[in-house]
């Protein structure tokens, strides 16, 4: 890595280079943006995501009466995902759940009774993964990458349960050379936000992408020029309004004790991902990184 070497954030065309909605996964796109939509649409897709293939056999006069909203609602909801309207809506959705697409629902993890808890809840982060997989580009994955990898400093920027992933994707840039760091504080979080500039690499990492802490220090980097990036599981969240490239781990509606099942795991599978990446195009200085910590921490062991 090139000490001092500028990282040009991208274009405008760029910042959003991502799936259109009618090429992602129908079902994992709506459970993304849910939190975001009005409270009309939202009671469509609460109702859509309850169960699927209800509405597979339902008329758009059934489905009103189900959901509580006008026909008009209806149609203007799924042009909103990317389809011409209830009709193609169906078809689709016909499709993906024909292909297995869909994890999102409590029957997912409940609903085999010949499966334990346990295979049923591995089985659940397992279709999260390859969910996550597909709603991210591999162009935006790529980018991302590359961004790292050539940044001057890179600063993470998290909070509460997200703020683990956080640290360990630090320490796993850092163990591969890269200038990282992060910082358990939040109001130190915003001292070093204050702090960036053109060169350096903001990335905000934010299950709900609406945590105030996280957002403000992005938007506090991406003004003193730094390029920011952000991990959320939350489409249209506040946070990707400050991002110039954004990450996206599958949601889940399944919640024990209030925290999604699968949130934590799609995370760290992305920050892998990105960390394979950039340690495969340094292969002869990781290997090189990677034995010099080995042999001190081998001192460590007992």
């Amino acid at each position: 890595m090139q000490q001092g070497k500028t990282v040009r954030p991208p274009k405008v065309g760029q910042a959003r280079l991502q799936a259109e909605p009618s090429q992602r996964p129908l079902l994992v796109y709506l459970q993304a943006i849910l939190p975001s939509l009005n409270p009309t649409e939202r009671l469509i897709g609460e109702y859509v995501l309850q169960d699927p293939e209800r509405v597979l056999s339902s008329s758009i006069s059934e489905m009103r009466r189900g959901s509580g909203a006008s026909v008009g609602s209806i149609v203007g909801f799924c042009r909103s995902l990317g389809v011409k309207g209830f009709a193609d809506f169906k078809i689709n959705l016909a499709r993906e759940l024909a292909q297995g697409g869909f994890s999102g629902s409590v029957k997912a993890v409940s609903g085999q009774q010949n499966s334990s808890l346990f295979e049923n809840v591995f089985q659940f982060h397992s279709q999260s993964l390859k969910e996550t997989l597909q709603i991210n580009p591999e162009e935006i994955l790529a980018q991302a990458s590359r961004i790292l990898e050539t940044a001057r400093k890179i600063e993470f920027f998290s909070i509460g349960m997200s703020y683990p992933v956080a640290y360990t994707a630090c320490c796993k840039l850092r163990l591969i050379g890269l200038p990282a760091s992060t910082q358990c504080d939040s109001h130190m979080q915003l001292v070093i936000a204050t702090q960036l500039k053109k060169g350096d690499v903001a990335f905000g990492i934010s299950c709900s992408g609406s945590t105030r802490e996280t957002v403000q220090c992005l938007k506090i980097a991406r003004e003193k020029k730094a390029t920011t990036l952000c991990l959320t599981n939350c489409m249209k969240s506040p946070i990707t309004a400050h991002a110039d490239l954004v990450l996206y781990a599958t949601p889940s509606e399944i919640k024990y004790f209030q925290a999604p099942l699968a949130s934590r795991i799609t995370q760290l599978a992305l920050v892998d991902a990105l960390f394979v990446s950039i340690a495969l195009r340094r292969k002869n200085r990781t290997l090189t990184q990677l034995q010099n910590a080995g042999e001190k921490l081998l001192d460590h062991r007992i």
